[in-house]
C-alpha cells in the first residue's frame, strides 16, 4: 500500500487526503493547528468541524510542525507549540503532498506599525475563531474579494465597519468579475446584502494611505487612487477609527517546498498536470501553486491526492481544477497590486517591521553601486533578517529596490535548542 503524507489540513490538504484514501493509500495528515480546516474553515474551539469522516480513515496528526524537509523525508515535532515535551518524529513516505497555503500580503504605509493595524486575515481569524472584534470602529481596505468576508465577520462580532475600500478602480475590477460563475455571484450578493443591511459603504479606487495615533491607531487617512495606485492629490479623507484591517492579496508559503528542492515560478511552486513538482514523489496543491481561493485549492488537492496515491485523476476532476484555475486567473487580473504604491511612503516609513528598516534606507541602499545584489542589500539594511525572515516585507522590499524576492529561508519553523539537541527521533 502506498504511504502518503499530506502537510496542511486546509481545503487543499483535506481534499488530497480524502482522494488519496479513496485511491487506496495509507495516509497521514499533519497540521500545526489543533483542528482541521485551515483558515478558511476556522471555527471557535470545540465547535464541530465536520471532517470526522475523512479523519477516521487516515492517521490524523494535529499540532504537528514540520521543521525540516529533505526530499520526501520529514522531521516533525508533535505537541502544542508553546508546551514542553514535544516529540520528534521522522516520516519518509512514498509520496508527499504539500498544502501549506498562504499568508496575507500587506503593503506598508505611514503608521502601519501602530497597534490597531491588523492584516485582514488576522482580523478574520480573531472574529471567526475567538469571536473577538479587533476594534469598535474599523476600516477594511486593500485589494481583492477577501475584504468582503472580513467585513462580514467583523460585523458578526459587533464591530462597526466604517467603510470597505478596494484600491482598484471599477474598470479594472470588471476584468475578472463578469458574473459568469453563478456560485461566486451568489456569494457576492450575500456580502453586498450584509454591507447594505449595516449601511457600510464600499468604495472602489480608494485606499488607506496613512494610520495616525501616538500609542495606537486613532485615525485613518484614505485617498482616491488612479489605476496604477498613485494618489490623486486633494482627495484625502480622514476617518476616526480605532482599528484598520488591510490586505493586498496573499503570498504563498513555499518554505517546505523550497527545502525539498521544488522549483518555483514567480514565487509559486511549479507543478505538472497532476500537481507533481520537480522533485520525484513530491506534489503541491492549493495557494502554494497559485492564489485561487478555497474551492480551487480543494480541486487541486483532489488531483494531487489521487496522483500521489498512484491513481490517475479522472478527466472530470482535471476539468473542474482547470475551470477553477481559469477563474483564479481572472480574479488576479481584476485585483492586481498597482505599481505606483511606493508613492504612499515617506522617507521614515518603516518597511521591515522586524528590523525597523525604513523606505529611505532601502532606496538609498538600492542606489549604492557598492551593494548591487539582493543578498548584500539584505545584509546591509537588515531588511528580512528578523523573526519573519522576510515573509511580510519581502515583496515590498523587492518592489522598492528592484530586486528579486528571496524565497529561500533556512528556518522553516522555529525550534527550541533543547528540541534540536534531543537525540531520540521516532520513526513513524
Amino acid at each position: 500500500m502506498t504511504r502518503v503524507v499530506v502537510v496542511g489540513a486546509g481545503p487543499a490538504g483535506l481534499a488530497a487526503a480524502a482522494h488519496a484514501v479513496r485511491a487506496g493509500a495509507d495516509v497521514t495528515l499533519l497540521d500545526q493547528s489543533a483542528a482541521p480546516g485551515g483558515q478558511f474553515h476556522r471555527l471557535p474551539p470545540g465547535a464541530p468541524h465536520g471532517f470526522e469522516a475523512i479523519l477516521s480513515r487516515c492517521s490524523w496528526w494535529p499540532e504537528s510542525t514540520v521543521w525540516a524537509v529533505a526530499g520526501k523525508r520529514l522531521h516533525v515535532l508533535r505537541g502544542p507549540a508553546d508546551g514542553a515535551g514535544r516529540e520528534r518524529h521522522v516520516l519518509e513516505p512514498d509520496a508527499l503532498v504539500l498544502a501549506t497555503g498562504a499568508h496575507d500580503r500587506t503593503l506598508p504605509f505611514p503608521g502601519w506599525q501602530l497597534p490597531g493595524v491588523y492584516t485582514a486575515g488576522a482580523a478574520q481569524a480573531l472574529a471567526k475563531g475567538e469571536r473577538v472584534a479587533v476594534g469598535r470602529r474599523v476600516v477594511v481596505a486593500g485589494a481583492g474579494p477577501f475584504l468582503l468576508p472580513v467585513a462580514e465577520s467583523l460585523l458578526a462580532v459587533g464591530a462597526r465597519v466604517l467603510a470597505v475600500l478596494e484600491a482598484n478602480p471599477a474598470s479594472t475590477v470588471r476584468k475578472g468579475w463578469s458574473w459568469r460563475d453563478a456560485r461566486k455571484a451568489g456569494e457576492l450578493a450575500r456580502y453586498a446584502a450584509a454591507l447594505a443591511r449595516h449601511r457600510v459603504p464600499y468604495h472602489l479606487g480608494r485606499a488607506v494611505v496613512e494610520a495616525r495615533g501616538d500609542d495606537r491607531v486613532r485615525a485613518v487617512v484614505t485617498a482616491r487612487l488612479r489605476a496604477d495606485w498613485s494618489v490623486v492629490p486633494g482627495t484625502e479623507r480622514t476617518y476616526e477609527a480605532d482599528a484598520v484591517c488591510v490586505g493586498h492579496g496573499f503570498a504563498p508559503r513555499p518554505e517546505l517546498a523550497v527545502a525539498a528542492g521544488c522549483a518555483l515560478d514567480g514565487g509559486f511552486v511549479r507543478v505538472g498536470d497532476d500537481q507533481r513538482t520537480s522533485v520525484p514523489g513530491v506534489f503541491a496543491a492549493g495557494e502554494l501553486t497559485g492564489i485561487g481561493g478555497a474551492v480551487a485549492a480543494a480541486a487541486e488537492g483532489a488531483v494531487a491526492g489521487c496522483a500521489a496515491a498512484g491513481g490517475v485523476p479522472g478527466r472530470a476532476l482535471l476539468r473542474e481544477r482547470d475551470r477553477l484555475r481559469g477563474f483564479a486567473a481572472r480574479l488576479a487580473a481584476a485585483h492586481p497590486v498597482g505599481a505606483a504604491w511606493p508613492g504612499w511612503l515617506r522617507e521614515d516609513t518603516i518597511v521591515c517591521r522586524c528590523e525597523e528598516t525604513t523606505a529611505g534606507e532601502l532606496t538609498r541602499a538600492a542606489r549604492d553601486p557598492a551593494a548591487p545584489g539582493p543578498h548584500a542589500l539584505k545584509l546591509g539594511t537588515r531588511a528580512g533578517l528578523g523573526p519573519c525572515q522576510g515573509r511580510l516585507c519581502g515583496a515590498a522590499v523587492s518592489a522598492l529596490c528592484g530586486t528579486a524576492e528571496r524565497h529561500h529561508r533556512p528556518i522553516a519553523q522555529p525550534i527550541r535548542l533543547g528540541e534540536l539537541a534531543e537525540v531520540k527521533e521516532n520513526d513513524a
